[in-house]
């Protein structure tokens, strides 16, 4: 019986939550600030993806092309989970439009597969590179994870 109640609040706990908001900031390439129909704001990860960093080669074109796809937009947000941060994970939409996928199909972001194996995202983020869209017209783009562990070895993230 134990088991059978930890499933059913398990299964409960992971159901994909579907809900429509504004954008109303975008905080980096990767994360926007929504309000709810209830008015709450929510900071949302994009899921899958990883932008350039803010101070990084491409981080400020990331930002401003997701700037540019949905923000004072109404959007369709996929709930996966939450992040360490809190931060609510999803996938994004605006009308048909993916931004997730959208980002990486630009080259202004990475498909973050540490933490997700979408084949998806993986075969956009190949075209991107043979394309050389966005970042990839770089010699040696440097991942914003990278970039994120030499600043923290340096003391400075």
């Amino acid at each position: 019986m134990k088991t059978l109640i930890l499933l059913i609040l398990f299964s409960l706990l992971t159901i994909n939550d579907s809900f429509n908001a504004k954008v109303i900031g975008v905080y980096s390439g990767d994360t926007i600030v929504v309000s709810t129909n209830d008015k709450k704001q929510l900071k949302v990860r994009l899921e899958g993806i990883d932008c350039p960093e803010l101070d990084q080669e491409y981080g400020d074109s990331a930002k401003m092309t997701t700037v540019g796809l949905c923000f004072k937009k109404d959007v369709r947000i996929e709930k996966v989970g939450l992040d360490t941060y809190g931060r609510t994970l999803a996938y994004v939409y605006v009308g048909d439009l993916c931004l997730n996928k959208e980002l990486i199909r630009l080259g202004m972001a990475w498909h973050y597969k540490e933490y997700n194996a979408d084949p998806e995202l993986a075969k956009l983020e190949e075209d991107a590179k043979a394309n050389k869209s966005g970042l990839w017209r770089q010699t040696q783009p440097q991942s914003p994870w990278d970039f994120r562990h030499a600043k923290k070895k340096q003391g400075r993230y």
